[in-house]
């Protein structure tokens, strides 16, 4: 089945809807007391079963939200107990899953996830049926026909079936997002930070075809070639304003969205970008920092879905990151939109 020819419309009177597509990762969330050098121990002080992945994140924290629209899910899982995992998971939060073709030669991606409290987290990888997306398993204008408004995709450079480039010079995922274009929906493309060096040139054949960009600062700075921080790790601000302007000027159609968590900038073709803070996290506060920029960009996507103004957005995907950082796993932090709308009315006198 090609993924979506069966969207559910069980839905219907919801209005508008985001597919979200790409990676579906099983996560098991270990928890240490230290991180050991080699060849010692450290003790694992609690685990934590999460499905995770750029579109699974985003799609669960929109549904935590409340996303008043509906919700689908397209991309490759296992024919295996943990491809049952994400299906469940996914549906329990009232997500369509008919766009999930199950493998059968392939086992569902899954990621062991080393978190120490209060630092960064470290992953140990198996791509499984997420290396085998290829733009001809998932079908766009079957969302469209369905009434879906936003097609979310992610993360690019995690999808080697999307992300390399052919002879003819276009990936899977450009050929994938151009689907969309066509089908009438608007494009929304979010990154993995990877090392590859070819990360520029498989990232840049995709940013014709994308409306809205959603990445962090090193992300950035791989697809542009800017230095976003400086030896000492802090944030060059007029990097991240370069490397906004060079994203437009390859192909970013209607806004490029570039967050760190100290700030965001939002650039726009013809428009001056704009620049929200980031709201203050206490170190011990911070139970995990798995999921925070998927976080960022669910709620994000919401306010596009919904034509809120963009300080509006901002300021409410700052407080879904900041929600994110308390919880364990990716997605068990994200509270009701009603509560970051809140907090972010009470926060709007010290907002940037």
């Amino acid at each position: 089945m090609r993924g979506g020819e069966e969207v559910c419309d069980r839905d219907s009177q919801k209005h508008g809807g985001i597919v979200c597509a790409g990676n579906f990762i099983v996560d098991r969330v270990h928890t240490l007391s230290y991180w050991p050098e080699q060849g010692n121990l450290a003790h694992i002080l609690h685990q934590d079963l999460g499905v995770g992945g750029g579109a699974a994140n985003v799609v669960t924290d929109l549904a935590s939200l409340g996303f008043p629209g509906k919700l689908a899910a397209a991309g490759c899982i296992g024919a295996d107990q943990d491809g049952e995992i994400v299906k469940a998971r996914l549906a329990l939060a009232g997500v369509d899953v008919g766009g999930l073709t199950a493998l059968a030669d392939r086992v569902t991606a899954h990621t062991h996830v080393m978190n120490v409290p209060g630092q960064n987290r470290t992953f140990f990888y198996h791509g499984g049926a997420n290396d085998a997306v290829t733009d001809e398993l998932v079908s766009p204008a079957a969302f469209a026909k369905a009434g879906y408004r936003l097609f979310y995709l992610g993360y690019l450079m995690l999808l080697p079936g999307l992300d390399s480039i052919g002879p003819d010079g276009r990936s899977g995922a450009s050929r994938l997002l151009e689907a969309a274009r066509r089908a009438g929906l608007t494009t929304c493309v979010d990154f993995v930070s990877s090392e590859d060096p070819e990360f520029a040139a498989k990232v840049g054949v995709a940013l014709p075809f994308c409306d809205f960009l959603i990445i962090n600062e090193m992300e950035a700075g791989r697809a542009t070639g800017v230095i976003v921080r400086d030896a000492k790790g802090d944030l060059i601000e007029a990097g991240l304003l370069e490397a906004g302007e060079r994203l437009l000027a390859a192909g970013v159609t209607k806004g490029a969205i570039i967050h760190a968590p100290e700030i965001c900038f939002w650039f726009a073709s013809g428009a001056s970008p704009i620049m929200t803070r980031s709201r203050p996290v206490d170190p011990d506060d911070i139970v995990s920092t798995v999921g925070a920029g998927d976080a960022f960009c669910a709620a994000v996507l919401y306010g596009l879905h919904e034509n809120w103004p963009v300080e509006h957005i901002c300021a409410v995907a700052h407080a879904a990151a900041a929600h994110c950082l308390a919880g364990a796993t990716a997605t068990d932090g994200i509270p009701d939109m009603s509560v970051l709308l809140r907090e972010a009315q009470e926060a709007s006198p010290q907002s940037a």
